[in-house]
């Protein structure tokens, strides 16, 4: 895209700081030091408009907030493997739903199925299966296991 220099809009030191409700002198300081991306022209700092927005993204406390399931799962998972089962029923169960995804809908498994697919979360897979059995995520019957939906 090609923007012509009519199309910039330009701010001074002064008018940042004034849209910042900063410091003038703070201000310049960021652009002598080169944290904001400025330009002198004559005696005046001068910044661009889209690096004025740029810069302000950098500088944002805003960070995108985890969900609650995330944080759950963030605290209860490394590197792909369960730390350890919540105690918090509530908490347990988004645990056990993001293992029960490795699952396929309408399949029956083997116990033996079953074990292996939980063993790359955790080792003991007797007390998962049976956790998925109770919180209602998993039918058994006969030896034979399948999601619910």
């Amino acid at each position: 895209m090609d923007v012509s220099f009519q199309d910039m809009t330009f701010y001074t030191a002064q008018e940042v700081a004034e849209k910042l409700m900063m410091n003038r002198q703070v201000i310049v300081r960021k652009m002598q030091n080169g944290e904001m991306k400025a330009f002198k022209i004559g005696k005046e700092w001068r910044v661009e408009e889209q690096d004025l927005q740029d810069w302000l993204d950098k500088q944002s406390n805003r960070r995108p907030r985890l969900g609650e399931d995330e944080m759950i799962l963030k605290n209860f998972f490394r590197d792909g493997r369960l730390v350890s089962i919540p105690a918090k029923r509530k908490k347990r169960l988004v645990v056990l739903k993001r293992m029960l995804e490795v699952f396929e809908q309408r399949q029956v498994y083997t116990e033996l199925e079953v074990n292996k697919i939980l063993r790359q979360f955790d080792d003991d897979v007797a007390t998962i299966r049976r956790l998925m059995v109770d919180n209602g995520l998993m039918f058994r019957s006969e030896g034979k296991y399948m999601r619910k939906t």
